[in-house]
């Protein structure tokens, strides 16, 4: 299936059992009220999936499940790797798996230059026929993907797309300023993706659509029809919530929103621990308020 880079791609969570083993039954529920919704791709194994405490072995699961379950929209994997090594061997896997797209993260854990940053991404793309969306979050990951290293990156034919985390919302219009239609361009911020996508982001990699799937797709194609009122509407009624993508527990933030959605559980693997005491209770205070306010949808289905 292509991947055609525009709309809305939730980062999927890891759905996990009691005892930290996968929940394939949750997460195969998540991912049924997320295409019920009219999301347009999906991402397996990112930020949100807990990366960082999940194998090789276990993406692949995911994705099989995942394939074996749903035909509509493309899967991404996630790769997140210190290693180029390791970030070519899972490209490798995952193609080999099904994997219809992939995005990609510099490498973890050393910080790189410049150069580094481009051999390794380079180093995937000539690895497989997939094509590839760059992760570019320098406020958390402390490596910015500049436009100086875009320009030479998409000398690569399947580096097509950027997931754009730089928290600056004048970057997406430097982009299409510099490269026009060939850099897709997928805001990664929650909080800022209904600016993004006015200014002309082609799709969000979103978070809290893990909990609140309609409310998100409805943001995303209220803004391409031009029904911008509207859209704004919503997003100021999700701005408290989505700020809980904005914070270091952000994993634990959304897994609760889904229990208080009906649509996910808290268990999370080690080190991670559901959230407790004054920030838990601060949490469920703006999830509460939101879903005693949630907004009317129009029948954005059809946009």
């Amino acid at each position: 299936m292509q991947v055609a880079w525009e709309g809305v791609y939730p980062a999927l969570t890891t759905q996990f059992n009691a005892d930290e083993s996968l929940d394939i039954p949750g997460f195969l529920k998540n991912i049924d009220a997320q295409i019920s919704a009219g999301v347009d791709g999906l991402i397996i194994g990112g930020s949100l999936g807990e990366s960082s405490t999940i194998t090789h072995g276990e993406r692949m699961e995911l994705l099989q499940a995942t394939l074996a379950h749903v035909q509509q929209v493309p899967i991404l994997i996630n790769i997140a790797e210190g290693s180029t090594r390791h970030a070519v061997s899972l490209a490798q896997l995952s193609e080999k798996h099904g994997a219809n797209g992939l995005m990609i993260l510099p490498p973890m854990m050393y910080k790189p230059t410049d150069d580094e940053v481009v051999e390794h991404f380079q180093a995937v793309a000539q690895s497989t026929s997939l094509p590839i969306m760059i992760y570019n979050n320098p406020v958390d990951y402390k490596i910015e993907v500049t436009l100086d290293m875009f320009e030479v990156l998409l000398k690569s034919e399947n580096i097509v797309a950027v997931k754009e985390s730089t928290r600056d919302i004048c970057n997406v219009t430097r982009m299409r300023n510099r490269f026009g239609d060939d850099l897709k361009i997928l805001c990664g911020v929650d909080t800022l993706a209904f600016e993004a996508l006015v200014s002309g982001a082609d799709g969000w990699v979103a978070g809290l659509v893990d909990a609140f799937p309609a409310e998100t797709v409805a943001i995303y194609r209220l803004v391409k029809a031009g029904r911008i009122k509207e859209a704004r509407d919503i997003n100021r009624w999700f701005l408290p919530i989505l700020e809980l993508d904005i914070n270091p527990q952000l994993v634990q933030n959304i897994k609760l929103a889904e229990v208080m959605t009906g649509i996910g559980t808290e268990h999370v693997r080690a080190p991670r621990k559901p959230l407790r005491g004054s920030e838990r209770e601060r949490v469920i205070s703006i999830l509460k308020d939101g879903l005693s306010n949630r907004p009317s949808l129009p029948d954005y289905l059809s946009l």
